[in-house]
């Protein structure tokens, strides 16, 4: 399997995404420092605050209009709102204009069109793979996830202050381009069904999007697996949050020599940074390595190896104060995120429904929130708790993970084989 096997649509998603994202790299994370600065740190935060909101309600519209109309139509609508946001933004960032509350407004649009656009391209991604391509689909996926995320923080820091209407125009043209590739490259994956189409009996649309939920929620066996996720998740946000606070406060500062150059002290802060670097370093280059070698082996192997590896690593971290211990505990962890993930993903697909898969993945776009609420908590939870607490509780949060997410496998497969057992019944009568 290579990447011009894949389906069209798949190389056309990966490659868009890849550069959207490593130009909105960019621009989006030095917003907050550019809206503090124009408006002031308080409202600086609300306003950031609304466009999350924003994405996540609209998500749940988009996901629900996906899977009654199409995958395809959404995203163009949604990708031509986002043409014009990024116009806009553009437009409000340049010699003609200089214009904060707009530039906020378009990016509010902005998020409400990502909110449309991620359920339905999920949900696409799914339509297109197969059980046997969707480990290294999803593989793909996040390697270049990463790599446009590295691009994008490097330049970002370099360009962000002085060229911001250079970027913001760079952003326009690869939207533009986007938009282009979806209108007559990307094929409709979708079709409506006979019984969908509307009728005077037919509940109106917020009373449809609540139905539809309803139903999504509450289907037990995702809602076990997103929990899960969300555990597995939470430990890897825990390092720019409770584990940053207790480095800056427990780390002894020390020399590290870098052989004829000298030496550079490490402090707490310094240590951070040095793991955020090694994750994005080991992913970038790991990934496709790894991705070749656990293809030999069962899913589920992978997969609980994976987090196994994954959660030792994080544990490690949240306790240690020895340098070498944490960068080593970092490459346990890294190589552990590698193997878990693009399997996850690949369960993932085989759970939700198939006539509501971009409902389905608008409620899993949720984990990532919740991951990052817990991340916050933790620092909170680090106040009133030791480290060695802290150590047992986050411990605890892998295993509890692991064990939701094995046995939600164990009855996927359950499940299957007594398909096959009234399959094979079936034809023996």
């Amino acid at each position: 399997m290579d990447f011009f096997q894949l389906h069209p649509n798949i190389r056309i998603r990966i490659v868009t995404s890849f550069l959207t994202r490593a130009v909105g790299t960019m621009i989006f994370p030095f917003m907050a420092i550019y809206f503090a600065e124009k408006l002031g740190k308080g409202l600086a935060g609300i306003l950031l605050l609304v466009t999350i909101i924003a994405q996540i309600l609209t998500s749940f519209y988009g996901g629900y209009l996906a899977d009654r109309y199409g995958r395809k139509i959404v995203m163009v609508y949604a990708q031509v709102a986002l043409v014009m946001s990024f116009a806009v933004m553009c437009l409000a960032n340049s010699p003609l204009l200089d214009s904060a509350w707009l530039t906020f407004a378009m990016m509010l649009l902005q998020s409400i069109c990502n909110g449309m656009i991620n359920p339905a391209a999920d949900a696409m991604l799914i339509d297109v793979s197969t059980k046997e391509n969707r480990t290294f689909m999803y593989s793909i996926s996040y390697w270049s996830t990463n790599l446009s995320i590295a691009i994008g923080a490097l330049f970002g820091g370099l360009f962000f202050a002085s060229h911001r209407f250079t970027l913001f125009l760079l952003l326009t043209m690869i939207s533009l381009i986007t938009l282009m590739l979806l209108v007559f490259f990307v094929q409709e994956t979708y079709h409506r069904q006979p019984d969908l189409t509307p009728t005077t009996n037919q509940p109106g649309i917020l009373r449809g999007v609540w139905q539809n939920y309803v139903s999504v929620m509450g289907d037990r066996r995702f809602l076990l697996y997103s929990l899960g996720g969300l555990l597995f998740i939470a430990l890897e946000f825990q390092t720019p949050n409770y584990v940053a606070v207790r480095l800056q406060q427990e780390f002894i500062p020390q020399h590290l020599s870098l052989f004829d150059w000298g030496s550079i002290e490490m402090t707490g802060i310094k240590v951070l940074s040095m793991m955020q670097m090694e994750n994005t370093i080991l992913v970038v280059c790991l990934s496709l390595l790894v991705t070749h070698v656990i293809k030999k082996y069962k899913d589920t192997v992978v997969l609980y190896s994976g987090v196994i590896m994954y959660t030792i690593g994080y544990t490690i971290i949240s306790y240690s104060n020895t340098l070498w211990l944490i960068a080593a505990a970092m490459l346990v962890a890294t190589i552990g995120e590698l193997m878990h993930v693009p399997v996850r993903q690949s369960y993932l697909a085989e759970i939700v429904k198939d006539e509501a898969r971009s409902s389905y993945m608008a409620v899993n776009g949720l984990v990532n929130q919740g991951a990052k609420a817990l991340g916050a908590l933790g620092i909170s939870a680090g106040a009133f708790l030791s480290s060695e607490m802290m150590t047992v509780l986050l411990l605890l949060m892998g295993i509890v993970g692991l064990l939701l997410t094995r046995s939600v496998i164990v009855s996927l497969k359950r499940e299957k084989n007594e398909k096959l057992r009234e399959m094979a019944t079936t034809l023996q009568t």
